[in-house]
């Protein structure tokens, strides 16, 4: 594809408890730079409230994915997750996104990339940002994606048909820095990835219950400085490098369950606290919680049989089962993650992308709100 698109096909739809444009690949630039600046301005960013594109002014609602056929024949489509910043003119290849993954095997049904069975179709998946794979199963009665069911995830109002997500067994280990506990910035951590790179923090050595509510979290400065502190020196030891411009490492805060879970949490994506949790990053917490010697193990509450784990979040708790092993090497490993998510269709059509922009002071006479001080 060449030259500058004025107009993009675009299906909007929520996956699990994010929301998301999706596209084909051979509907935006090939050329990433130019992708990402017509990313940017399809989102509405840089800005603090997106008022002039499709994004909803957080994290969770500026996400983009995009669906192309892979050259692999043992997998139905390739997913490549972009996180689109809100109010700078960042878009982050980073990481994977579970949520916006429970749409991406209807995305790939509507659009022709895969053929529906009659009754279930099931849609292998590489998440191309890490290389993982899933299988994604949903229904299709008469060839056709039904969104409709009695599928109940917290942090979304109402129910939808289920989208039942396997990941595969990843070729990362599941501790990136071959042990079990560090200490970080004077802190005891757990680094873990099965999926995403997370960072698992008892909510108490931070100096909070972890019961908090997101914004009181996110309002704490002294806490956020000290989680981004954690954060910067936990990036070189799991591998990732100098992490300042990107958005993993995931911090996850840990607590005793609440309720009938096996543990609460508080998820900082990184920046923002998360109002429920991802997916990734629950598979993050389920793994960590059978690690013996982590964080977790005087935290968590597990049940006394099964692979289930139900985490708690500030909006309800989402249900992942997660099968931990010990290697002949003595090292723990994932042999299975499972999770049920659900996703609605928003709408399909064409997005017009906005004009180039630079950030505008919310102070400056330019970016004053006409009916409400910015915040």
């Amino acid at each position: 594809m060449t030259g500058e698109p004025a107009e993009v096909r675009c299906l909007l739809m929520r996956g699990g408890t994010s929301k998301g444009a999706y596209f084909l690949a051979d509907d935006l630039p090939r050329d990433p730079a130019a992708r990402d600046d017509l990313l940017l301005r399809i989102m509405g960013s840089p800005d603090p409230r997106q008022i002039d594109g499709l994004g909803g002014a957080q994290p969770l609602t500026s996400k983009v994915a995009v669906v192309s056929v892979p050259e692999d024949p043992d997998v139905d489509v390739d997913y490549l997750f972009l996180q689109v910043a809100v109010d700078t003119a960042d878009v982050s290849d980073r990481q994977n996104c579970g949520n916006l993954l429970a749409g991406i095997g209807p995305f790939a049904v509507e659009r022709g990339l895969v053929a529906a069975e009659d009754g279930r179709t099931s849609v292998r998946i590489r998440m191309v940002n890490t290389g993982d794979l899933a299988t994604a199963t949903f229904p299709t009665p008469g060839g056709c994606v039904d969104y409709t069911g009695t599928a109940r995830i917290s942090g979304v109002p109402g129910s939808a048909a289920p989208v039942v997500i396997e990941f595969a067994r990843g070729t990362s280990p599941l501790l990136p820095t071959g042990r079990a506990r560090e200490i970080v910035a004077g802190t005891p951590v757990t680094c873990v990835d099965n999926g995403m790179p997370t960072v698992l923090i008892a909510a108490e050595s931070l100096g909070i219950t972890g019961y908090e509510p997101p914004q009181e979290l996110e309002d704490n400065a002294d806490l956020r400085g000290r989680i981004e502190r954690i954060r910067l020196e936990a990036g070189p030891l799991m591998g990732l490098g100098d992490v300042r411009d990107t958005t993993v490492p995931k911090i996850g805060l840990l607590a005793p369950p609440a309720h009938d879970g096996a543990v609460t949490t508080r998820t900082f994506i990184p920046h923002r606290c998360h109002t429920s949790i991802g997916v990734l990053g629950a598979a993050g917490v389920a793994a960590g919680l059978r690690i013996a010697g982590g964080v977790a193990e005087p935290v968590a509450r597990l049940p006394s049989e099964g692979d289930v784990l139900r985490i708690e979040h500030p909006t309800g708790f989402l249900d992942i089962e997660a099968a931990v092993v010990t290697e002949p090497d003595g090292t723990p490993a994932v042999v299975r993650t499972a999770v049920v998510r659900t996703a609605r269709k928003i709408f399909d059509g064409t997005v017009f992308p906005g004009p180039a922009r630079t950030p505008i002071s919310p102070l400056s006479p330019q970016g004053a709100a006409d009916d409400s001080p910015s915040r």
